[in-house]
């Protein structure tokens, strides 16, 4: 895990709205850098009391005040405590994805792969039917099991485009049982996402829920 500087921690804890202040090209951007960078600090998941224990000693910080404590030291103890509560809400994480997954497979029309994933068609395809080997353009949207989005291409308003074989392997078996102009449901438990690590913001051991579109397949 990577040092936090002051200055990210500032931005990432900051609880105030994009509001006077921060309007303009300059404001926007920054103001989204708190949020991404928040986002990264999710992991600590503070309480109200270790929030206002943060902003003291940023604000102090950035005052030029100084405690005299070995930063170095902290640096180290915060790296620990990091990976102590990664460790616990990865295990609370893993709990749920049973409990999401197996009520995903009990739906009607839901299919589970062999992995762990469960497929349910959407909108049934007409075209080809994509191989491991193929390329595959597709529109998707994707959400934590409590309903927060963490990536779509639909709001980039870009379809992406990549080799089957190459991505997590709850899409390369739940696309694989599409075919092109259908619609599906991904409900990929953590062993077949990105398991007990984190990626982005997705926390270690979450179970993704992708909605899928398959545009086309390239050979």
């Amino acid at each position: 895990m990577r040092k936090l500087s002051l200055v990210a921690l500032f931005l990432a804890i900051s609880t105030s709205s994009f509001a006077a202040g921060t309007s303009g090209d300059d404001g926007r951007l920054f103001y989204n850098l708190g949020q991404i960078l928040a986002q990264q600090l999710g992991i600590f998941e503070l309480s109200q009391r270790e929030l206002e224990l943060v902003k003291l000693g940023l604000t102090d910080g950035i005052s030029g005040i100084n405690t005299r404590d070995d930063l170095e030291a902290a640096s180290r103890s915060i790296q620990a405590m990091a990976i102590k509560r990664r460790d616990a809400q990865g295990a609370r994480l893993a709990a749920k994805a049973r409990e999401f997954a197996d009520a995903a497979a009990s739906e009607k029309g839901s299919v589970k792969t062999a992995s762990g994933a469960v497929y349910t068609s959407l909108k049934e395809g007409s075209g080809a039917a994509p191989a491991p080997s193929d390329t595959v353009k597709v529109n998707y949207s994707g959400t934590l099991i409590d309903g927060k989005e963490f990536d779509s291409s639909y709001k980039r308003g870009i379809p992406a485009e990549f080799r089957l074989d190459k991505v997590i392997k709850c899409w390369t078996e739940g696309v694989r049982m599409m075919k092109a102009g259908g619609k599906a449901r991904l409900v990929c438990p953590p062993e077949t996402a990105y398991g007990a690590e984190a990626a982005g913001i997705i926390p270690p051991n979450s179970t993704l829920v992708f909605n899928v579109e398959l545009l086309e397949v390239k050979n």
